[in-house]
Parts: structure tokens; C-alpha cells; sequence
């Protein structure tokens, strides 16, 4: 006896009163193989000549595979199944009638049916289990522009995040508190991309503050999963921060330069001060502060005349400082006082 998977349909809607109805939840990444159980109660062998198995979609009217006693036909396998779901001949003998699928997609996440009929038993249907697919995707690390620019009274933050299922949340949050800011602050564009998964470009537009710090969020609800990246914009006002802003010099890297040149400011004072210092002062010995004054150019023969033993130095009697004046002023002797 050959029955054709419509005919199963057909059967499946008449049966009543099923001996055993399951429903399971099974949950698979994107890419990877997992396996969509149905597995009878009862234990002992089943022979494959008495057994029709179905795995169907019902929503869709899919055939994904089926089993047909002395038939390997898969001419009613839907093309999107036809070499990625398998059954385990030796496995359905034992009562284990899984459906293997390979490579899941995100096209994969359905319900799916798994029918169970005995030809010993009028074509009776012992077995359904309902098997609901849930397929994910991790998101990629969020990516957030930071503002850039000239001071403006708007700062617009741009948040980016790629290859990922099912279609995400999207949040920004306030970092200085973890709030979150108002939805109506943020344009999200979610889409799909040839993979079949989503990519989401999101943009957050506020009002400049001094320091704004904000986090944007990618939610992942399948996978209980968030992803979070913060973003600091530094508020640039006044002279030095436009120039700090140009050179891009770290804030690290600007204070060493300041300190190196007021080093090298100081170094070249002091060494000025040191060649006045070296010019006006006589070498040898210190003669105290009247030493330190240059004395006048002389002129005649009084310039040529030697300094006598025991004499400090040599001036005309008129100009000399008398040493019990202390001043430096013309001597008030007369010149008779010799």
C-alpha cells in the first residue's frame, strides 16, 4: 500500500482521539544542525514495513521529509528542505522518529509536525508531536560615532549593529544614571540583508550638555542577550580646547609639552643670567659689592701710572672716595692737605 504525502494530509485532518499528542520548544543558532524530537511512549521495536512517518509545516503546507514503506522518493520534499532534513531508519525501529536538519536558517523557525501512522492498524495515527523552532543569530558588538566638530547645539550619535535574528530592541540609555533616554529621541531603521538576518542603523539626536555619556543597547530577547557600547562627547569651549582639539595631542601628551618648555624657559634664564653675572664680575676673588663697579677709563698719565705697594687702587685724589666718608662723594679736604 502507497500513500502520497497528501493523502497523509488528508488522514491527519480525519484521525481523532490520537493516542499520544506532544508539543516541544527547541531553540537553534543560525548555521548550526539540531535535531526536532518525536519519540513514541511505547517501548519495544517498530517495524519500517508498518510505519508511515510525516514531518510537515502546516502554516505552509510544507513537506519537509516523509517515510514511506519501500519508497525513497522525496519528489514532495519542499526545495528548501529537500537536503538538509534526514531520518534515522535504525532510530525509527527503536521508536525515535527526529527529524535531523542541517545548516538551520532563519527561514527554519516554524512549527513543525510530526504525524506517526501503522498500516497494521488501518492506518491509525499513534504518534503527533508539534516541534516549535526558534532560530537566533548573535548581533555583532554595537558600533556608536561619537560627535565630532565644532561646538553645535545638537549632538547626533549614529549606533550600528549587523547579522543578527530575530529582529532586535533597540535602546539608548543615559549613562550617568542608566536611564533610558526617550524612544522619540532615536530613529531606528531595521532590515534584512541577503543572509536573511537583520541589520539595524540606529540615531540618537539631543541637546548638547557639557560631557554627554550615553550607552546604546542592542536586545536580543530569543537569546536573553544585550549588548552594550557607550559613547562620550566632550564639550570643546575656549581657546586652549580648540587648540588641544587641532594638534590631537592627548591630554597627557599637552602637559609634558608645557612642562618641557617652561624647563627649557627657566634653563635659558638662568643661563643668561649667569653670562651677565660672568661679563661684570672680576675674576680671582670676591671683593665685596664697591669691588663689583667698574672703574672709569682713565685717560693722560694718570692712566699710565702704576699702582704703588699697599694702595687699593688708583683714582684721581679729586674723585677718590675718602675712606671715613664711606659714600663715594669728592673728597672735602683741600689740596693742600697732602
Amino acid at each position: 500500500m502507497w500513500l502520497s504525502p497528501r493523502l497523509f494530509l488528508l488522514l491527519s485532518s480525519l484521525q481523532a482521539g490520537v493516542a499520544y499528542i506532544q508539543e516541544k520548544e527547541v531553540r537553534a543558532m543560525v548555521g548550526s544542525n539540531v535535531e526536532l524530537g518525536c519519540v513514541s511512549p511505547e517501548e519495544g521495536s517498530f517495524d519500517l514495513n508498518d510505519l508511515f512517518v510525516y514531518w510537515q509545516i502546516s502554516e505552509r503546507n510544507t513537506v519537509v521529509t516523509y517515510y514511506l514503506p519501500q519508497n525513497s522518493s522525496t519528489t514532495h520534499v519542499d526545495s528548501h528542505y529537500r537536503s538538509r532534513a534526514w531520518l534515522s531508519l535504525d532510530s525509527m525501529r527503536r521508536g525515535d522518529f527526529s527529524l535531523h536538519l542541517f545548516n538551520v536558517t532563519p527561514q527554519d523557525g516554524q512549527k513543525f509536525h510530526c504525524l506517526v501512522f501503522r498500516k497494521s492498524l488501518e492506518m491509525k495515527q499513534v504518534l503527533q508531536t508539534v516541534v516549535t523552532l526558534h532560530v537566533a543569530a548573535n548581533y555583532s558588538m554595537p558600533v556608536v560615532s561619537t560627535p565630532s566638530g565644532p561646538l553645535q547645539d545638537e549632538l547626533t550619535f549614529t549606533c550600528t549593529s549587523t547579522n543578527g535574528y530575530p529582529r532586535p530592541n533597540v535602546y539608548w540609555i543615559n549613562k550617568t544614571d542608566n536611564s533610558l533616554l526617550d524612544a522619540a529621541l532615536q530613529n531606528s531603521t531595521v532590515s534584512l540583508n541577503d543572509r536573511g538576518l537583520y541589520d539595524v542603523v540606529s540615531v540618537l539626536r539631543i541637546g548638547w550638555t557639557p560631557n554627554v555619556n550615553v550607552g546604546c543597547c542592542i536586545e536580543n530577547v530569543l537569546l536573553h542577550q544585550n549588548l552594550t557600547v557607550s559613547s562620550q562627547a566632550e564639550a570643546f569651549t575656549g581657546t586652549q580646547d580648540k587648540i588641544i582639539e587641532k594638534s590631537g595631542l592627548t591630554p597627557q601628551e599637552q602637559t609634558t609639552i608645557l612642562y618641557v618648555v617652561a624647563g627649557c624657559v627657566a634653563v635659558a634664564v638662568v643661563a643668561a643670567g649667569w653670562m651677565c653675572w660672568k661679563k661684570r664680575c672680576p675674576q680671582g676673588h670676591y671683593a665685596g659689592a664697591q669691588a663689583a663697579r667698574p672703574e672709569p677709563e682713565l685717560a693722560g698719565e694718570s692712566a699710565r701710572t702704576p699702582r704703588g705697594p699697599g694702595r687699593p687702587g688708583h683714582c684721581p685724589s679729586q674723585t677718590c672716595a675718602d675712606p671715613s666718608d664711606g659714600l663715594g662723594f669728592p673728597s672735602r679736604r683741600s689740596p693742600d692737605a697732602r
